[in-house]
């Protein structure tokens, strides 16, 4: 590899494969769940990218850690880079890393310890407390990703600067000259998309521009969000000039609202979503959005499960990352020549 030549990684084999990260990860761990074919193509990938894999050495007095990394749902573009960032730090460290669906079945957490696992990584999975109690009972050390509720005390977490991101989204919106700004966000019970809400309530505040109810709507970290979102939003007798998505994929739901509409993005409604993740820059127009570190997210989980998983003591229960705003496309001044101040 040539000197200050960027490193290939996972994601670059599946995306060549056209297959998920997860698929590759498989195949690089030896998993025998991959289809003849397709493991195949991807050890043809990786030799032909001269991508490297740790080599775990399970000799005598030699102690390889195994992490479980658990998520739920699809393996969507925010799943995937953090995923990523997991991987790739697992590489450096020389730790194996087994990625799964989240499962609770009866005695999951005494089958992990079974198989060996030392710590799990939550991303996007939901734990109750009976999920903790029985964690707790095996000894397992558990880090969640963005968690959705407050977390318990045992429990380790990562996340970003919610609150200041959804303040610089909403005060570039109203930089512009926006006023009639309105917020469509996750459950309105998960701890980001409060932050986040809190965020842009406190920018609009600061700036005397009103909030009516109708301009904030919970819903789910979804397309489908996006899209009924921006239709009740559009349908208002007077409708905001600029949406504040609480992620990336929220934000693609309401441009093709506002397509399917005729309206134009940015000229007819600016929009900005939340995350930076790959969707971001394939949007049409491409994304003004809120960078929320995904791989360095998730390289820090694993950084701290495994210091948990060797008995060291962690200062913080919950370690915040820097968001920062990065400007595309999809935001401009409103139409009006002299906008609505409060």
């Amino acid at each position: 590899m040539r000197p200050n030549a960027r490193r290939t990684t996972l994601a670059d084999i599946a995306q060549a494969a056209g297959v998920s990260v997860a698929t590759v990860s498989k195949v690089v761990n030896g998993r025998g769940d991959v289809a003849a074919r397709t493991r195949a193509r991807v050890q043809e990938l990786l030799h032909q990218h001269h991508y490297l894999a740790p080599v775990f050495r399970h000799t005598e007095g030699v102690d390889v850690p195994t992490i479980e990394v658990q998520f739920k749902g699809g393996l969507k573009s925010y799943v995937a880079e953090t995923l990523e960032g997991i991987i790739d730090s697992a590489a450096e460290s020389g730790t194996s890393v087994v990625i799964s669906k989240a499962s609770h079945a009866p005695h999951w957490a005494r089958d992990l310890v079974s198989a060996g696992r030392r710590a799990v990584i939550a991303v996007t999975s939901v734990y109750t407390t009976a999920h903790l109690n029985e964690l707790a009972r095996s000894g397992l050390p558990l880090v969640v990703l963005d968690p959705l509720h407050l977390p318990d005390s045992r429990v380790h977490s990562v996340g970003a600067t919610n609150f200041a991101g959804g303040l610089a989204a909403t005060r570039h919106l109203l930089s512009l000259g926006h006023r009639r700004v309105a917020y469509l966000g996750g459950p309105a019970m998960a701890v980001c998309n409060q932050a986040r809400l809190h965020g842009y309530r406190a920018a609009m505040e600061a700036e005397g521009a009103r909030v009516p109810d109708a301009y904030v709507r919970p819903g789910e970290f979804t397309y489908e969000t996006g899209l009924l979102g921006a239709a009740a939003l559009l349908d208002l007798r007077e409708p905001p000039t600029a949406v504040f998505a609480g992620n990336d994929e929220i934000a693609v739901g309401v441009i093709e609202t506002a397509r399917a509409r005729g309206l134009r993005v940015p000229e007819d409604l600016s929009v900005v979503g939340f995350d930076d993740s790959s969707l971001a820059q394939m949007a049409s127009p491409p994304l003004t959005t809120v960078r929320q570190p995904l791989r360095e997210m998730g390289a820090a989980a694993l950084r701290t499960a495994l210091r948990l998983a060797n008995g060291e003591k962690v200062e913080s229960h919950h370690i915040e990352l820097a968001t920062e705003l990065v400007v595309r496309a999809s935001t401009a001044p409103p139409r009006e020549e002299t906008s609505e101040r409060g």
